[in-house]
């Protein structure tokens, strides 16, 4: 993982993005956030699973389909199946170390 401090590349409203093998951040302060940095490895460990470009192509789609269903950005963002893990996990700093493959597909469908 190569972590680069660059405010261009990073969405408004968003502090990080990963693009295995880079995480890119807003904030030099970030490279300290534990829970931050463990957020985007999640995200890495998923780009790898998937290969890389099928997650991108996987990430939109599902962002697509949740803003249909939800009708607002944030919520969808906050429901792709890729975030809902990295949020749910991202405290927890030894996941990456237990996490079965494929996780994410746990998180694919919503809980009522």
């Amino acid at each position: 993982m190569f972590l680069i401090i660059t405010k261009y590349l990073i969405p408004k409203g968003y502090r990080g993005l990963a693009a295995f093998p880079f995480v890119f951040i807003k904030y030099k302060g970030d490279k300290k956030n534990l829970v931050f940095i463990n957020h985007e490895k999640i995200h890495l460990r998923q780009q790898l699973e998937l290969l890389v470009l099928p997650f991108f192509i996987w990430y939109l789609l599902e962002y697509l389909v949740r803003l249909f269903q939800y009708k607002n950005a944030d919520l969808a963002y906050r429901n792709i199946s890729f975030e809902r893990e990295a949020y749910a996990n991202e405290l927890n700093l030894d996941y990456l170390k237990h996490r079965s493959f494929l996780r994410f597909l746990n998180y694919l469908v919503l809980q009522k």
